[in-house]
């Protein structure tokens, strides 16, 4: 029996991704100046509005004013008519340090490693249905809401604007292959000159057909454009925005489970986020290496405490190895404590802005060090595949 499976994108500027990227931005500019520094921020955005708030503990000064209305230009909001423009908005800020009880779990000392920010669980994943080892349904749909960013600021369609979503139905037979692309969903924000005639030809032709593989759609392909008619009012103008609400756009489209913790505005101390970045790390290396097909990985923390209190393998019937075996060979070429992935993943760097839009794995556009295939030699030695 066949099946069909969906998933979502989001442009850079919905107003949930906005609120990611201004608590990114923030994150950014600190670790920039203070790479110990403990930022859990998070951000509101509405009409004429932005709020951030949370605890950061940091030697840095941050210009908080300059680097969300920078972050508001580059996306594109920088006129009145919008409802929400970088230079007008109003800027608010609620920030207070990092409890003293957290820190003292967390910081090392002698005799304390470095203890996870809290407890939780993070989940990774991989599968060999692309390239970059991702779902197909995600891969199209954060392609598609790239592209409509790219044609818009490169000025191809000049009258679409900031916000926009995209929703991609993949098939698939009996086996779990490919059979072809089902449904195709574009809602964009645009000028109220244009027809939506011109709008879904001009989408169809400059993003649709710019991105997704002729031999994966046919006759039966379902294409819909602003299927309400119209999307003048968008951005944080026609819906608020907030830090972290994007967490499977971020993830893997629904293809895989989630722990619930968001990453954006959390400096690497806090597992939701350096965890998750280890957990697609090592999913990924090993359906790189042929151990497996489709790979998750969960891990589980408790707070203070360095070394992960569960480790779970699954292969979904995909793998001849064991999930006994593949749990040792991953801590023997993995560093699993807060520490150790920090370390190993060189987390302590200014490169979080640029995750904040358009997913956080299979990145073929950043040099992500999470997304890097530097173990799948060790783990094939290992398990002893050729």
């Amino acid at each position: 029996m066949r099946r069909f499976f969906t998933s979502e994108s989001v442009t850079e500027g919905h107003p949930d991704k906005i609120a990611d990227q201004i608590s990114d931005a923030i994150l950014d500019d600190i670790l920039a100046h203070d790479p110990n520094g403990r930022v859990a921020c998070e951000t509101i955005c509405t009409t004429g509005m932005v709020m951030v708030f949370g605890e950061i503990s940091t030697t840095h000064y941050v210009d908080l004013q300059k680097v969300v209305r920078d972050t508001v230009t580059e996306i594109g909001f920088v006129r009145g008519k919008f409802g929400f423009d970088a230079e007008n908005m109003a800027v608010l800020s609620a920030i207070d340090p990092q409890s003293p009880d957290i820190a003292m779990g967390v910081d090392e000392s002698e005799g304390h490693e470095q203890g996870a920010g809290d407890q939780g669980i993070m989940f990774g994943y991989a599968c060999d249905e692309t390239p970059e080892y991702m779902p197909m349904a995600l891969s199209l749909a954060h392609k598609l809401a790239k592209r409509l960013t790219d044609v818009r600021k490169q000025g191809i369609l000049k009258y679409l604007r900031p916000d926009g979503k995209t929703q991609v139905t993949v098939e698939y037979d009996d086996n779990d292959n490919i059979v072809r692309i089902d449904t195709i969903l574009i809602s964009t924000q645009h000028a109220d000159t244009v027809t939506m005639e011109q709008l879904a030809k001009d989408v169809k032709r400059e993003v649709v057909d710019y991105v997704v593989p002729a031999n994966l759609v046919d006759k039966d392909t379902k294409y819909y454009f602003n299927p309400t008619g119209r999307f003048v009012i968008g951005g944080p103008a026609g819906d608020s925005g907030l830090t972290g609400r994007k967490i499977i756009v971020d993830t893997y489209g629904g293809a895989a489970c989630h722990g619930g913790g968001a990453f954006s505005g959390k400096d690497p101390s806090k597992v939701d986020r350096s965890a998750s970045y280890m957990a697609r790390y090592i999913a990924k290396n090993l359906v790189a290496a042929g151990i497996c097909k489709k790979c998750q990985i969960q891990l589980s923390y408790a707070i203070g405490i360095a070394e992960p209190t569960s480790l779970l393998v699954e292969t979904f019937g995909t793998s001849k190895f064991d999930e006994e075996t593949l749990s040792n060979v991953i801590r023997k070429n993995f560093k699993l404590t807060p520490k150790g992935i920090i370390e190993t993943l060189d987390l302590k760097r200014p490169i979080y802005k640029q995750t904040a839009a358009y997913g956080h794995f299979g990145r073929t556009d950043l040099d992500l060090p999470w997304e890097h295939l530097d173990k799948v030699e060790a783990l094939k030695k290992d398990l002893g595949i050729k």
